[in-house]
């Protein structure tokens, strides 16, 4: 009948930043946990370095996409977690930037002037503390790790009775 409900997550990032590697650190997470909890059919776990052309193929004809990134905020807490919906076709705007060139922000308005916008975005930025040469997440945003793998899976759950109606 219909096309099964298609869910992205996307870790963003570079593991080799320190910190900017959170999202990469909550996909692998997620991928431990995935024969627990494997995700609907059709689905995917990513990770990518935030090109705004890669996130838009990673999340287009998404029914809904999560992204997690490293933020910078000024002034800042290392390991906050802020999280941020579309709505209406605009990014609720933060305190937070990208730790990367182009900003996610970037990637929403690019895909909102071609059509591919997932149905629903929900972004996680986790403020970092260093995003140096090397590997390994600082303490506290080693700590968000797993809360924010609870959270991404909550998300999906709460989608998922969508998934479930007849098509």
């Amino acid at each position: 009948m219909g096309t099964p409900t298609r869910i992205a997550v996307i870790g963003v990032g570079n593991e080799f930043r320190r910190d900017d590697g959170v999202g990469w650190a909550v996909l692998a997470r997620l991928r431990e946990r995935a024969a627990r909890a494997p995700l609907p059919p059709g689905s995917v776990h990513a990770t990518c370095d935030g090109d705004p052309g890669r996130l838009i193929g990673l999340w287009e004809d998404a029914d809904l996409a999560v992204v997690v990134d490293a933020a910078h905020a000024h002034p800042g807490t290392p390991g906050r977690v802020h999280r941020l919906e579309l709505d209406g076709g605009l990014l609720a705007q933060s305190s937070t930037t990208s730790s990367h060139g182009l900003g996610l922000g970037e990637a929403v308005e690019l895909a909102r002037a071609l059509g591919r916008l997932p149905r629903r975005l929900v972004v996680y930025a986790v403020e970092g503390a260093d995003s140096s040469l090397g590997t390994g997440l600082s303490p506290a945003v080693a700590a968000a790790v797993e809360p924010l793998a609870r959270a991404v899976e909550r998300e999906i759950a709460r989608h998922r009775p969508a998934a479930g109606r007849p098509a």
